[in-house]
């Protein structure tokens, strides 16, 4: 059994909410930021910052509704994680812009933050995230209606048995993940229930659909508004892949809204690179991150 890494968290009051903040590394080394996706948590990243070369100091939120943080118990507004985000760095790093990493929604929120704060934010890398796929204004009452009918019921998320059945079922969506990595995230990103039963430690009202569609032009319009230089990680297997394989123009077009950005591919990785490839991973973001 591979002996990880260890982190340690402190709990701290993010805009009146308790933030679980993750922290592998000195704390006078360099510095970056790692933001977690949708339905996971700061843990996720463990085996990307074990294959790192260099000395950082690795700082990862639980964001609000997710891990240990605390959790709403009722829907979620996305621009709260920006604000979110704004008093983190107001914390963590004060005095100089800060690095972001972001993995899937965590890149939304890097990338859309840095263009609003582009004097706090030095360089963003994006692991295979270039926006969802564009709504159309049609579908705006159907979208709101979803939302109002989802206020009358109770959320709820799946249970497992145990840890080796959420394991197995890990493995079952993402069959790159040995059974050791598969053990591990099974225990770190889940917790156990009352009755014995264990479910991912994300909030069930997480899976409400928002009441507004997404509009991919005011995405674009902040990317080009992003100061920083640019890294975009996409898994040859990833959600990027999956969404503009078939749309080539559609991707470049993302793609150009960009002042500044470079394209790196990871083979042989599903969406959640950091899980199946975390060396490579590791690699191109030392060669992109720059050191005091």
């Amino acid at each position: 059994m591979t002996q990880h890494r260890e982190s340690r968290t402190e709990q701290r009051d993010i805009r009146g909410l308790r933030y679980n903040v993750r922290h592998w590394g000195a704390a006078d080394a360099p510095a970056f930021f790692l933001l977690h996706g949708w339905m996971d948590s700061s843990p996720t990243f463990q085996f990307l910052v074990e294959a790192l070369q260099q000395e950082w100091h690795v700082i990862a939120p639980d964001w609000r509704g997710y891990g240990e943080s605390e959790w709403l118990g009722r829907p979620y507004w996305f621009p709260d994680y920006y604000g979110d985000l704004d008093a983190l760095l107001a914390h963590y790093s004060p005095d100089r812009p800060a690095r972001l990493v972001g993995h899937s929604m965590g890149a939304n929120i890097a990338a859309i933050y840095a263009s609003a704060r582009p004097q706090r934010v030095s360089q963003v890398a994006m692991l295979d995230f270039l926006g969802l796929m564009a709504t159309v204004s049609k579908d705006a009452p159907k979208q709101l209606g979803q939302w109002l009918d989802h206020l009358g019921t109770t959320p709820r998320l799946n249970t497992y048995a145990d840890h080796a059945a959420l394991q197995r079922r890990m493995q079952q969506v993402n069959p790159r993940l040995s059974g050791e990595k598969a053990a591990y995230l099974a225990h770190a990103l889940s917790r156990v229930l009352d009755d014995g039963r264990v479910q991912m430690a994300c909030d069930p009202w997480h899976r409400v659909p928002a009441p507004i569609l997404y509009r991919i032009d005011d995405q674009t319009a902040c990317w080009g508004a992003i100061e920083a230089p640019v890294l975009m990680l996409e898994a040859d297997d990833g959600f990027v892949h999956e969404r503009f394989g078939n749309d080539p123009d559609e991707r470049l077009r993302r793609l150009a809204s960009f002042r500044n950005s470079q394209v790196e591919t990871i083979t042989a990785s599903s969406h959640n690179l950091q899980h199946d490839q975390p060396e490579k991973v590791a690699e191109a973001l030392e060669r992109f991150l720059t050191r005091d």
